[in-house]
């Protein structure tokens, strides 16, 4: 059990991890740079120009969160609020041109993400666990009955119900990790950075095996750029990232790959469903505010599942 695991030891692993960051950032900086001059030869070159828009993006990316980790839970808080404020925006099509009814909706997202994000940085479990899936099974349905004039609800409740679930709801359970009781001072903030690395580092590295070695497409229907072998070579490598950093958790390094290879699956199965959905659509994005990547919401998808299933992993371990 992982209750029965010794006190968490962060005797220099924050520090290695932080180096590891630059280190893997530098050398992919210089990778691309190196691919520029040698294949591109300075010319447009579409796949080495989209690396570089992702590294340069990795980078400020990578001193955001920084910046919020170092301010602690207000700062976290405040960054996955904001982000989460952003993807629903991106998850939304854009309202008729009406302001009054842009003015309500925009005010009804401030509202639910304000209570959502309140309750996180209080740190009442129930209320940040319970808010949004009640909100979505009970009080938008009961609403949009009682509402006089049906273009209040443009947006079918389906989509309401799966924008509050993963742009609100999901993505709140990163900031949440700062409510987990049992922990040393900086013993959260390097849970949050656990999660976010074997994500994020999943999806980069799904990408790489993909470029190197995909051959069979996994969904092409849904995201014809995954195969199989860069996803399994994703995972696989992302499980290994979590023994390697198992040491800022109080996970074994066996625990920890088991851990980091659930929540790499769970990243896969967040993006594959939003793709599925921008497939619907008829979008490849979800945005355009962060070059290489998309929208925000391009950036979050991995998250959606992958954070609630960490956060609850780690209460129950509390309370087992």
């Amino acid at each position: 059990m992982i209750a029965e695991l010794p006190p968490l030891a962060l005797s220099g692993s924050p520090g290695q991890v932080v180096v590891a960051i630059l280190a893997l950032l530098v050398f992919a900086s210089l990778t691309a740079r190196l691919l520029r001059f040698t294949l591109a030869r300075r010319q447009p070159h579409a796949v080495i120009d989209n690396l570089v828009s992702r590294i340069n993006a990795w980078w400020v990316i990578a001193l955001v969160v920084g910046l919020a980790l170092a301010a602690g839970r207000d700062g976290v808080t405040l960054l996955f609020a904001a982000a989460s404020l952003r993807a629903l925006g991106e998850f939304f099509p854009p309202p008729p041109v009406d302001s009054g009814l842009r003015k309500l909706r925009i005010g009804g997202f401030l509202i639910v993400v304000t209570l959502q994000y309140g309750f996180v940085w209080n740190g009442s479990l129930v209320a940040y666990g319970v808010f949004i899936p009640l909100l979505a099974a009970f009080a938008l349905p009961l609403a949009k009955l009682c509402a006089s004039d049906a273009r209040l609800w443009p947006t079918g409740m389906r989509d309401l119900r799966l924008g509050l679930l993963f742009c609100v709801w999901g993505i709140s359970h990163v900031p949440a990790l700062f409510a987990l009781p049992g922990q040393p001072a900086d013993g959260h903030a390097w849970l949050v950075v656990f999660l976010l690395l074997v994500v994020q580092l999943s999806d980069v590295l799904q990408y790489v095996w993909g470029k190197l070695a995909g051959r069979h497409a996994i969904a092409p229907r849904i995201s014809p750029g995954k195969t199989v072998e860069g996803t399994i070579g994703g995972l696989l490598s992302a499980s290994a990232v979590g023994a390697a950093i198992s040491g800022v958790t109080r996970f074994t390094p066996g625990e920890a790959a088991i851990v980091a290879l659930l929540l790499a699956i769970l990243g896969f199965l967040g993006g594959l469903t939003l793709s599925a959905i921008k497939r619907q659509r008829g979008v490849k994005d979800w945005g355009s505010l962060i070059p290489g990547h998309g929208g925000m919401l391009d950036r979050l998808d991995s998250l959606c599942l992958s954070a609630p299933a960490f956060h609850y992993l780690l209460c129950s371990s509390l309370l087992a």
